[in-house]
């Protein structure tokens, strides 16, 4: 999912093309803007933390890009691809190196396993996997 702030600053197009040459291919992929207790739900792993009530505030702040990505061990690619929470301890090169802002504004989700990967994806794209 690429965040909100990705989605203002319309960096979303050299985001999605990094994707696509990193050897992923996208087979959903949907503009949504989450209402807050939409992010609620997809965060309630991180109900207890301190950071969820503005993590939830922030991902209701503006439109998102949903999308369903594949490719040979997807997440783990994927996680690679995007770098560390932190862009400041991400590798040169990732997503969130080159476009990440702060832990919160970090440019993009990733699945951090492939049963949140399923979860996620009937999240936003229903059926899909039927």
């Amino acid at each position: 999912m690429i965040k909100p702030e990705i989605v203002e600053a319309k960096q979303v197009g050299e985001i999605i093309t990094q994707i696509e040459q990193n050897g992923f291919t996208i087979r959903a992929l949907e503009l949504v803007q989450l209402e807050i207790e939409d992010a609620e739900e997809f965060y309630a792993v991180h109900q207890d933390r301190p950071f969820y009530k503005d993590l939830c505030t922030y991902m209701s702040s503006g439109p998102v890009v949903a999308m369903v990505l594949e490719k040979d061990n997807a997440v783990a690619e994927f996680r690679k691809f995007i770098g560390a929470t932190n862009p400041a301890e991400a590798n040169e090169g990732t997503i969130r190196k080159q476009f990440g802002k702060s832990i919160e504004e970090n440019a993009i989700h990733g699945s951090d396993a492939d049963e949140t990967a399923l979860e996620e994806i009937e999240f936003f794209f229903p059926g899909m996997l039927e």
